[in-house]
């Protein structure tokens, strides 16, 4: 059964390639690159990611702009449906901005941009994209981002601690992010946003290949692969 995957391309998105790159090494198949103007998704997606970069400058907000994209509405739709949505880095503040996700991708801690691999903990171990992975597993990804640090209110960070959709925690304080939330999970568990970068870390040649599991636990679940 094939796998068929979109990755959705904004204005000022600048690892866009790198994920398709990924999803193509770990699927065999390439993905379909969407443009955020398109006002439908491709039929039959299994997979839908959205990448990192800076979309529309990061006006206003980071990822604040491209919500608005009219893509957006059928991403918005076909999550809905319980297909999976991966957004990473500034996907993942699309995400927060388009409602997919609760919470908010603020400035880094010092007004600094971070870039370097970090250590993470896998917190959760039962969605589609992290069953690769083992409860407590301690893996290397790579950041790059100004506006990562992760805020909710008291409430929703209790709410999301205590349906264990925090999917990934910083081992260590990286940007002022609270509980050091590096990623999470929507209540279907069929969305997550994260701010380190997977898709560089799919082969030794890039300095590990600990965020290949994400997508081939993802392509297994989804097609058996």
């Amino acid at each position: 059964m094939s796998f068929r995957s979109a990755v959705i391309t904004f204005p000022g998105s600048n690892c866009d390639r790198d994920m398709a790159v990924a999803l193509e090494q770990v699927s065999g198949t390439a993905p379909i690159r969407v443009w955020h103007g398109d006002a439908d998704l491709p039929d039959g997606l299994d997979f839908i990611a959205l990448p990192g970069g800076f979309s529309y400058g990061d006006y206003l907000r980071s990822g604040a702009m491209a919500a608005k994209s009219p893509i957006m509405q059928s991403v918005i739709a076909a999550a809905g449906r319980g297909v999976p949505v991966l957004g990473v880095c500034n996907g993942f503040q699309v995400l927060t901005e388009s409602g997919l996700l609760p919470g908010a991708l603020m400035r880094n801690a010092g007004q600094t941009f971070i870039c370097r691999s970090v250590a993470l903990t896998v917190e959760n171990t039962q969605s589609l994209f992290t069953a690769g992975y083992s409860a407590g597993q301690k893996i290397s990804i790579p950041v790059a981002h100004h506006d990562g640090n992760f805020f909710a209110d008291d409430a929703t960070l209790d709410r999301l601690e205590g349906e264990g959709r925090v999917a990934f925690r910083y081992a260590e304080p990286c940007n002022g992010s609270l509980r050091n939330i590096a990623g999470i999970l929507n209540d279907a568990g069929n969305v997550l946003g994260m701010m380190p970068h997977p898709e560089r870390a799919i082969e030794t040649a890039q300095g590990g290949s600990d965020g290949r599991a994400l997508f081939a636990s993802a392509i297994k679940g989804l097609v058996g692969a």
